[in-house]
């Protein structure tokens, strides 16, 4: 029996694991609409750590940065099934709706929702996909993320300010923003989007603060991390060096012992 599995369809995604296990780092470029059929997810970003408890509906906001873990129950495997809010869908909503944001959506709004009859109804509609595994049909997806938006808005009507917010992020302090994501193993394209750049923009705002490319600068941050935590915290390589951006742990140890002259267990 396999330990963990993800079925991925047009726009919905299905998680299933036996054990505890570090979900991929993620750039989140999408809402997303999700449901927590068993066990728990601790997700951690910029704000801090969110933990999505069972029986829980979450909404995830678009254009942020996310490493999960993902932790069966005791007597149940671990289950999350979430459908992807698209851009592409939600302006055809807002269009045919005649719904648009007139208003900033606040950082600190609520996005859990009591699992009621409609919300409950909605997602054991999508399991019989999982079950077949068989692709959603486009047109069928479509009105499937049409569905979830109604019923966001019939829970939270202000939830439109969010939901139909096209604006692209705006440019902010670009070194705040990275001493604070570093750990993140995502690509330039992403961090750029993220401050609000172009790909160009970021390079070039990137190398007149820190005096060196991002790749360059990313694994010298990441290593002066790691020395803090192996030194002051004692922490153990093998513990760490996912959670600093690091592929692997012999490239770590190469790396480690390149910069600082000395390897981990040296320090």
């Amino acid at each position: 029996m396999e330990k963990t599995s993800e079925i991925i369809f047009d726009k919905l995604v299905y998680s299933c694991a036996f054990e505890s296990y570090k979900g991929h780092e993620e750039f989140i470029p999408d809402h997303f609409l999700g449901f927590q059929l068993s066990g728990e997810t601790h997700a951690f970003h910029e704000q801090g750590t969110t933990i999505i408890k069972e029986n829980t509906v979450v909404l995830v906001r678009k254009n942020q940065l996310i490493r999960t873990m993902k932790h069966p129950s005791k007597d149940e495997k671990y289950q999350f099934l979430s459908i992807t809010l698209d851009d592409e869908t939600l302006r055809e909503y807002s269009a045919e709706n005649k719904i648009i944001a007139d208003q900033s959506f606040p950082d600190h709004q609520k996005l859990f929702f009591e699992p009621d009859d409609f919300f409950k109804s909605y997602f054991v509609s999508l399991i019989p996909y999982v079950n077949k595994t068989k692709d959603i049909p486009p047109r069928l997806a479509a009105l499937k993320v049409k569905e979830a938006i109604e019923l966001l808005l019939q829970s939270n009507p202000d939830l439109k300010n969010l939901l139909f917010d096209f604006s692209e992020p705006h440019k902010i302090d670009l070194k705040e923003f990275m001493n604070k994501n570093f750990m993140f193993n995502v690509s330039t394209e992403a961090f750029a989007r993220l401050t609000g750049r172009s790909l160009s923009g970021f390079k070039r705002d990137f190398n007149k603060i820190f005096n060196m490319s991002p790749k360059q600068w990313l694994k010298e941050r990441r290593l002066k991390e790691a020395y803090y935590l192996i030194k002051n915290k004692e922490k153990r390589p093998s513990d760490i060096y996912l959670d600093l951006g690091f592929e692997n742990l012999s490239h770590f140890y190469y790396s480690f012992k390149q910069k600082f002259g000395v390897t981990t267990t040296e320090v």
